[in-house]
């Protein structure tokens, strides 16, 4: 369920009220670990991404967007929180499943990037910023480039 709104005051004035505090928590500490990323409404979502002034390449899908690292949404049944970092280390990756079960009550429910989060009050805030603070903005394009950048 993408939004339409156009600014991040827009898309926070969408938001159920049940999920207020949750979307805005994570807000905080989105804009507390991703240094230097733009908060920006990307895809129908918040979005966290690397300004065009750093990385003009933009996204090699749609060139003309700056690079996403990571997206929260209100989606219908759950609050997401996508992550391209997780999506493309497996070392991330099996950090954060092995690390999941230490921090949350029920059973991690996660896609290739998509973290779904059901209930708010089972979200672990504190496993979700130490994720947000492993992976730098220069780490995210060293990985991006290796993965998806052609070398010519």
């Amino acid at each position: 369920m993408q939004s339409k709104a156009v600014s991040v005051e827009d898309y926070l004035k969408e938001i159920p009220a049940e999920r207020q505090a949750a979307m805005l928590k994570l807000m905080e500490i989105c804009r507390k670990e991703l240094k230097g990323f733009e908060e920006v409404i990307s895809y129908g979502m918040l979005g966290y991404v690397v300004p065009k002034s750093i990385y003009p390449a933009g996204y090699h899908c749609t060139p003309e967007l700056p690079l996403p690292f990571v997206n929260i949404a209100s989606q219908k049944n759950f609050i997401a929180l996508y992550h391209m970092g997780v999506y493309g280390s497996t070392k991330l990756l099996d950090w954060f499943v092995a690390e999941y079960p230490k921090h949350a009550k029920g059973k991690l429910d996660m896609g290739k990037s998509c973290i779904r989060f059901k209930k708010m009050e089972d979200i672990p805030f504190a496993l979700i910023q130490e994720l947000l603070g492993k992976m730098s903005m220069q780490d995210w394009i060293n990985q991006y480039e290796s993965l998806y950048v052609k070398k010519k």
